[in-house]
């Protein structure tokens, strides 16, 4: 039977009625959020009137659990990576890591096939326990240890949002010169705030179909290259040059196929929590893992082009005056002329549907942040998310390619950690989902303490100094895996190993100290 709260419930978030919050199991209602008279409550009632989804970071209740669609969960992340910045992530290889058509192919499937695993394990906890990623965070790094934990997704959201903005900006200048960068990253930020503003159902709507459009410019811009005959197959690289590019390129790889693991749970708390675990993985993987392999492949291939005639060539050119937009625009523009133009300017509005998850969820990071965020309504911050981000994309178009690059790095390596302390703390402490008690997901006192993870950490950014390698500073190891200058980066799988073995050790001790 369930207990109602007795405890001042005006100190939780939205200050549910007592009447309908089920203590026991830990869910709130979605019909609580409009319980009360502060500021929160009225801007929910204002928000349910044009069907706004008022729910934030609560547990939802197995009654309200009615998205039985295993294809939702699949379109969402086929939608998500059918866009151009999975397309330029491909791209990259060349560019920057000199790097031809079959070792960047080896590169892109095997490392996307080990950084989607965590992406596709998270989204069966969603089901199981009807918890947000972040949330379920606070199983592993405590409640205070999340906070850290929150603030870095809200980063890798923020940073990311801004980088694929930059790339829809970079097309629709490359249809038209006229159109300033700013303009395009405004045209996309709206209407990513239309379709995130009012929540799961919509973002699932729109992901479902989203991906069609996308798919078939993308079997266009194949058939046009493969009749072009600009496909060069560049001979691959020997030695510790060819070997550290290869790693470096991965990590970046890994970056982008890795991003989604820190909100993988949020597209899942919907489906019912008899959902069979393995299904949920495998409708999350064939959504992701072919989708990346043939957006990336495809553009690994057409930037071989640019290396026609030493590099003096239209993509080479395009690819240096507007970026991928330039270099797309060179193969379809002379060819199949307006409609290349259309083409390019669908292939930018696909980035409505990977910025999708990434403002939706860290409006729900933020609200793991402290109490206070959670006084704040879902779609609010899903407005200030679209600010701040705008904000960062507009003085970073001019440098988009080192900015992603640098960013790409950033997400795999912290990811890297977060996995490794999350994996051990769920297989070698809770011993499986039997393990958890989903009902003490805010209950500090119920929660590891967190100090465990917060130095297994701090090991695990020991672990990545020593292995990575950007342009700014090469670690010892990652110097011995490549050239001295520029090294192989290793700095998301010893990030990963530091922060596992640390924390086994760790939480072994803390265990015992605190009992939780």
């Amino acid at each position: 039977m369930s207990r109602i709260l007795h405890h001042d419930v005006e100190k939780r978030a939205g200050a549910p009625d007592p009447a309908l919050f089920d203590d026991t199991a830990g869910a709130v209602p979605a019909t609580s959020f409009k319980y009360g008279d502060s500021m929160y409550a009225k801007l929910q009632r204002l928000g349910g009137k044009i069907k706004v989804e008022q729910r934030g970071i609560e547990r939802v209740p197995e009654n309200e659990r009615t998205d039985n669609s295993y294809w939702n969960i699949g379109s969402m992340w086929l939608a998500a990576n059918m866009v151009v910045p999975s397309f330029t992530i491909g791209v990259l290889g060349r560019p920057l890591f000199a790097l031809g058509f079959v070792d960047s192919a080896l590169a892109i499937i095997f490392f996307n096939f080990i950084a989607v695993f965590t992406v596709c394990f998270f989204s069966t906890f969603g089901a199981a326990f009807g918890l947000r990623q972040m949330v379920l965070s606070r199983f592993w790094f405590g409640w205070w240890g999340v906070k850290l934990i929150a603030l870095f997704n809200v980063l890798a959201c923020i940073g990311w949002a801004a980088a694929n903005i930059i790339v829809g900006a970079q097309l629709i200048n490359a249809v038209n010169p006229d159109v300033p960068g700013y303009a395009g990253i405004l045209i996309i930020a709206f209407c990513t705030l239309l379709v995130v503003f009012f929540g799961y159902q919509v973002i699932h709507a729109y992901e479902y179909w989203s991906w069609i459009p996308t798919f078939i410019v993308f079997l266009v811009v194949l058939g046009v290259l493969a009749h072009s005959g600009d496909f060069v197959n560049l001979p691959m690289g020997s030695g510790r040059a060819e070997l550290g590019a290869i790693l470096s390129y991965g990590s970046t790889v890994f970056g982008f196929g890795t991003g989604y693991t820190s909100f993988a749970a949020d597209y899942t708390v919907y489906q019912p929590s008899n959902r069979p675990r393995r299904k949920v993985f495998l409708a999350t993987w064939l959504g992701i893992f072919p989708t990346l392999l043939f957006t990336e492949l495809l553009g690994a291939a057409l930037a071989t082009a640019t290396s026609i005639n030493g590099g003096d060539n239209e993509y080479q050119r395009g690819y240096d005056e507007s970026g991928v937009g330039g270099l797309l625009g060179a193969l379809l523009f002379p060819r199949v002329g307006g409609f290349g133009k259309f083409c390019v300017i669908i292939l930018a509005l696909s980035i409505v549907a990977n910025n999708c998850p990434n403002i939706y969820s860290v409006s729900l990071t933020l609200m793991v942040m402290g109490r206070w965020t959670r006084h704040i309504p879902r779609f609010v911050w899903t407005i200030v998310a679209t600010a701040v981000y705008i904000a960062i994309a507009i003085p970073g178009y001019s440098n988009f390619e080192a900015v992603l690059e640098n960013f790409m790095h950033f997400i795999g390596y912290w990811l890297a950690i977060y996995e490794g302390i999350a994996l051990t703390e769920h297989f070698v402490f809770k011993r499986g989902f039997s393990g958890y008690r989903p009902e003490d997901y805010d209950s500090r006192e119920a929660l590891p303490p967190g100090i465990a993870a917060l130095l297994a950490f701090c090991c695990g950014v020991v672990g990545m100094v020593t292995g990575m390698s950007q342009s700014w500073y090469v670690g010892p190891i990652a110097r011995s895996a490549g050239t001295k200058s520029a090294g192989g980066d290793l700095g998301f799988e010893l990030g990963f190993a530091f922060a596992a073995v640390s924390y086994a050790v760790l939480r072994t001790i803390e265990k015992r100290f605190f009992k939780r």
